[in-house]
């Protein structure tokens, strides 16, 4: 309720109590004026006509105008105490949190506008608290990144130091062939470095909202076929084969294609990477027209992802311990990346992993969310 409608609410009610509290003085002054000669004559010991004159006198009006105020004033009080007593309820609920306090609340009792005010404290002090819990995880995750930005910048930049240190020192002589083998291994660790910093900034623009999409009809049919086609090197060295399978021969969907294509490589890299063991990669597409769905299957039978890692593989910079070998490396934000694109999309993105293979699922709509377009995240 908006504090204006708290405040009318208190004004009204405190106006009551005033009527409230005059109607009772009215009729215990009337009460008392009726009946002040005989009160008089009885304490004082006045006869009947020295009574009556006195309680008209100026001396009994005063004592009329006194105990009316007086009677007023305990009545006013009485009626007012239950709200002094939240007042001050609430008083000491607000000093509480401003000390820091945010697990402290304040009792509602009733339905008027001092419980609509406790509602509204508790409310901020429980906003308060989830703002803070954020603000402590984003600077963990902060703290987080900066970590494993170092680490993974670290490992490869030593291995290219090492490795130019020794062709440019001239204490080690070694043949040609030796200098073209660690010229090439500095060169695929420079390379490491410049997929990390790409990926780096992918993410850093995706998680920020500084990517806007532009939104056009792909056909995501053809689209996995080129992707598959540019990957036939990577198979190919791999000792893998892939497959494609669809249940339509064209589909087109309302995407942005840049940042579907990124989704759809990272998934074929990734089933390249830790799937050689199976041999083969499997990318199923399901068009559900009627459903305004489809859904897009990433198979590989390599490594088994343990149960306990399935839930965090799309957090940034998470990896399996198999995975941070220097066969596969990896940035560890290919999979944090994909998850961001499809749900920028409104899709969803999951994986499960068991003896029948690893599969990543991407589901997405068909037809594009008007309300999504230009999506930007918070």
């Amino acid at each position: 309720m908006r504090n204006n409608d708290i405040t009318k609410r208190y004004r009204t009610r405190f106006i009551l109590n005033i009527v409230i509290a005059a109607f009772a003085v009215c009729i215990i002054e009337g009460l008392l004026i009726l009946n002040m000669g005989r009160l008089i004559g009885v304490i004082m010991g006045f006869s009947a006509d020295e009574a009556e004159a006195y309680a008209h006198s100026s001396a009994a009006i005063f004592v009329y105008i006194l105990s009316a105020v007086i009677i007023f004033a305990v009545i006013f009080y009485m009626l007012q105490s239950r709200a002094l007593r939240y007042i001050n309820r609430l008083s000491e609920g607000i000093a509480a949190i401003a000390e820091g306090d945010l697990d402290s609340r304040i009792s509602v009792e009733g339905d008027d506008e001092f419980s609509e005010m406790a509602e509204n404290i508790n409310k901020m002090a429980g906003d308060l608290k989830e703002l803070l819990r954020s603000e402590r995880e984003a600077e963990q995750s902060k703290t987080d990144l900066i970590t494993n930005i170092a680490h993974d910048l670290k490992t490869p930049l030593t291995s290219i130091i090492g490795y130019l240190e020794l062709l440019t020192d001239g204490k080690v002589s070694m043949s040609q062939k030796k200098k073209k083998k660690y010229l090439r291994i500095a060169y695929s660790k420079s390379r490491r470095l410049e997929q990390l910093i790409t990926d780096l900034f992918s993410f850093t623009k995706l998680s920020y909202g500084k990517i806007t999409m532009k939104v056009g009809y792909v056909d995501i049919v053809k689209l996995l076929s080129q992707l598959l086609e540019e990957f036939y090197p990577n198979f190919s060295e791999a000792g893998l084969s892939y497959e494609l399978r669809s249940n339509m021969d064209t589909l087109e969907i309302a995407a942005d294609g840049s940042l579907i294509a990124r989704v759809f490589e990272n998934l074929i890299g990734n089933a390249i990477k830790y799937g050689a063991e199976g041999k083969r990669v499997i990318v199923r597409i399901n068009g559900e027209p009627e459903n305004d769905l489809v859904e897009i299957k990433v198979i590989n039978f390599g490594y088994i992802i343990p149960e306990k890692d399935l839930p965090l593989i799309f957090e940034k910079f998470y990896r399996v311990d198999q995975s941070r070998s220097t066969k596969t490396g990896g940035t560890g934000l290919g999979l944090a990346i994909a998850k961001e694109i499809v749900e920028m999309h409104g899709g969803s993105i999951s994986a499960s992993s068991g003896l029948s293979g690893t599969v990543f699922t991407v589901r997405l709509k068909i037809h594009f969310n008007k309300e999504l377009e230009n999506f930007k995240r918070a």
